[in-house]
């Protein structure tokens, strides 16, 4: 190798040579003249591209280009309930590209419990493609068969994993065991061995929960060998569930001391040369809306009606202002990718003192915004937008409850006269009412759903639940944040700056069969539910009805989850064709990228030079790593939610007076009657033995139990039905009926 020559470009360069043989360690140092001494240096270096997936480690240690390997992608890995798993390519690997495997039409491809090699959920891993296209069986089934006729019906796919490129977290929760004079774990995750051997002293005592990084693992029919990281406590103790998640899922907690030093520099007020440069909004009537618990405030609105239409300023946090690209603070952000909002605690992708300082629009001071104005006319279209660098001072801090009891008021027309935030707010729900009109006009689907929160008590142990209904309030900010989002993305797009976008593919058809099953199962007749007319019919025809959750969790389940990309390529359920982030920076990392892309379209500019840059390879790498983290944090809240719900179930159960639910019967199988709790949207099973007394017989061709007595359990059929049993390892509900 040449003197001065980076060591990562000599050993990609022998590898790529004509006729390149894999060598070992030793091998490649003789080759490339590595003496001695820089020995060190190359392992590192080969371990580094090796997480990376540019070089893969093959038999007898043997190192080679992945994209020699053929058929071999890298990506990450995510499991589901039973085992198998979900494989998403990474679209943007060259090796990858260079497969010549098609990864628009191949997004994620299936890997089966068998084929999930030492893998945990999160993990980058390389897989090896076994199927392109459907398996054979598939066309003989006759339940398939309508969907082969369509297009998309070929776009199946699994594969095996062949090794792990980095863990997620690497961390395991279980239950630290000591019996026999010999000490290892009981892993709670049912999908690993049932023993971690310990290669450390635990320090803990028997029965308590523990963190255990993996050290050693071959196969899932060999243990695994690790070390315990930290040891959470008794599994009843108050904290010991959470903490579990966040190391379990590689959160990030505490902020780095060089963070936190950095965040206290920045100025906690406006500062006079950047109120001068921006458009003046602090005499106009601007508010917040959120929720009651809500610490940081990251967008405030303001409506003004005219003559033919009206006129409407989204201010978001001018965040771009305080974070500079590069710092330490936005290299933390990036890492992070978002917030995490778990059930008892707020894990921040920026420092409190941004968060909930300078950067959060409270009410009476004066903050820094870039704001979207947009006039609509009559109808709701939007006429004209332009960007701005804004000051604002909110007038008043609403919550989603105090908005919805001045829209139930009513307006002047009642003859009681109104505050200026009381004018503000009917007008602003005048608008929002019409752009919702507009947009399910043009196909976007109502996929809104009623919200359950967990109540804790000082301890954090849950106490009970909040049912919030999605209601005038919500849809307000919802309607007004989703023109803003619009505007700036088509705004970003037409100046061809790089940018992140926000992307919601069409579904698979296959999927949308299944789901029109569903929708037969519960008496509904879906049509074509690839015309999306048809779809937006069901999901009105059941609104109202108890099975309305049910619809629209299975219409949720057939659709592709949405993702980040780096160009604008539509979102399916919004029914827009461009569409990005631009009303979360606070906490979210890819809208910090958007306002960065709008430095240059602002009113009045910037000045020359102060503008931040961003290729587009970098946007391509930050959106997948965000699409990532955001997958990542969105399960961490699901088990966090999920964790406290069985939680209460389990108190409540043996209370004197156990609470009583509302429920309906979503599916009828030979165990028993699947069903899902109206009020606190838990699903779970009543067993044939908690059945009422009688003999019942199950009739599958008409969904339903019924015993000769005329007595009949049917689907869709609401019941009343109280917890019989808990099972919080397994994540599972058992109900019972109760009688009137």
């Amino acid at each position: 190798m040449e003197e001065g020559g980076s060591l990562r470009d000599g050993i990609l360069e022998r590898m790529r040579l004509p006729g390149y043989r894999p060598l070992n360690k030793g091998e490649l140092a003789r080759d490339l003249g590595i003496k001695s001494d820089r020995r060190t240096d190359l392992r590192a270096e080969l371990a580094a591209l090796e997480r990376e997936g540019v070089v893969v480690c093959g038999k007898k240690a043997r190192y080679r280009l992945r994209e020699q390997e053929g058929n071999l992608l890298s990506g990450v890995l995510r499991f589901q309930p039973r085992g198998a798993a979900w494989f998403y390519p990474d679209q943007r690997d060259p090796a990858n590209v260079a497969s010549g495997i098609d990864l628009e039409r191949f997004k994620r491809i299936h890997v089966s419990a068998q084929k999930t090699s030492v893998a945990l959920d999160g993990d980058r891993v390389a897989l090896r493609i076994e199927r392109l296209g459907p398996p054979v069986w598939w066309k003989h089934a006759k339940h398939k068969k309508r969907a082969l006729d369509v297009p998309g019906a070929e776009d199946q796919a699994s594969g095996r994993v062949e090794r792990i490129l980095e863990r997620r977290s690497g961390v395991v929760v279980g239950t630290l065991i000591e019996r026999g004079g010999f000490i290892y774990v009981n892993p709670d995750d049912r999908s690993l061995p049932s023993t971690i051997e310990l290669k450390n002293l635990a320090g803990g005592e028997s029965g308590q929960k523990v963190a255990v990084r993996l050290l050693e693992w071959e196969s899932r029919q060999v243990a695994p060998k690790g070390e315990v990281l930290e040891v959470l406590g008794w599994p009843d103790e108050a904290g010991v569930d959470i903490r579990g998640i966040i190391l379990r899922h590689g959160l990030r907690e505490e902020f780095p001391g060089e963070v936190l030093r950095e965040a206290e520099q920045i100025s906690l007020a406006a500062d006079d040369e950047a109120l001068r440069e921006r458009v003046d909004w602090r005499k106009a009537v601007v508010i917040t809306i959120d929720p009651a618990d809500a610490r940081d405030f990251d967008d405030a609105i303001s409506v003004r009606r005219l003559a033919d239409g009206w006129e409407l300023a989204v201010h978001i946090a001018d965040v771009s202002h305080y974070v500079r690209p590069d710092t330490v603070i936005d290299q933390e952000a990036r890492k992070r990718g978002n917030s995490t909002y778990l059930v008892d605690r707020v894990l921040p992708m920026l420092p409190e003192q941004l968060s909930n300082g300078i950067c959060s629009l409270v009410p009476g001071e004066d903050r820094l915004t870039r704001c979207a104005v947009m006039h609509f006319d009559q109808k709701g279209a939007m006429v004209l937008a332009r960007l701005e660098q804004a000051i604002i001072r909110s007038r008043c801090r609403l919550t989603y409850e105090e908005a919805q009891e001045v829209l139930e008021a009513g307006g002047e027309e009642t003859g009681v006269a109104l505050n200026e935030v009381e004018v503000l707010l009917n007008e602003c729900w005048a608008l929002a009412k019409i752009l919702r009109q507009r947009r399910f006009s043009e196909g976007a689907l109502d996929l809104d759903f009623p919200e359950v929160r967990m109540e804790l008590d000082e301890l954090g142990r849950a106490t009970g639940y909040r049912r919030n209904e999605y209601n005038e309030s919500h849809q307000l900010i919802e309607e007004f944040m989703l023109v803003a989002n619009e505007a700036v993305a088509r705004a970003v797009k037409n100046a061809m700056r790089p940018a992140i976008y926000r992307v919601h593919a069409d579904p698979d058809h296959d999927k949308l069969h299944e789901f029109a099953e569903l929708a037969r199962m519960h008496g509904y007749e879906p049509g074509d539910l690839l015309n999306k007319k048809h779809i937006q019919k069901l999901l009105s025809e059941c609104r109202g009805h108890p099975e309305e959750h049910a619809i629209k969790l299975g219409l949720l389940k057939s659709l592709k989850r949405a993702s980040y990309r780096d160009e604008p390529l539509g979102h399916y359920g919004l029914s827009k064709a461009d569409y990005c982030h631009f009303t979360s920076p606070i906490r979210r990392y890819a809208d910090l990228v958007i306002h960065r892309a709008t430095d240059h379209l602002l009113a009045p500019p910037l000045k020359e030079g102060s503008g931040s840059r961003i290729s587009r390879s970098q946007c391509a790498e930050i959106a997948g790593h965000v699409s990532t983290s955001e997958r990542t944090s969105a399960s961490a809240e699901a088990e966090s939610h999920r964790l406290k719900m069985l939680e209460w179930l389990t108190r409540s159960m043996g209370s004197p007076d156990p609470p009583v639910f509302e429920a309906i019967i979503t599916d009828v199988r030979n165990i028993g009657l699947m069903v899902e709790a109206l009020d606190i949207l838990q699903r779970g099973l009543i067993r044939r033995d908690h059945f009422p007394a009688g003999s019942w017989r199950l009739e599958r061709h008409r969904m339903r139990y019924a015993t000769t007595t005329g007595a009949e359990l049917f689907l869709g059929q609401l019941i009343q039905v109280r917890v019989a049993g808990v099972n919080i390892e397994r994540q599972q509900v058992d109900f019972c009926l109760v009688e009137d």
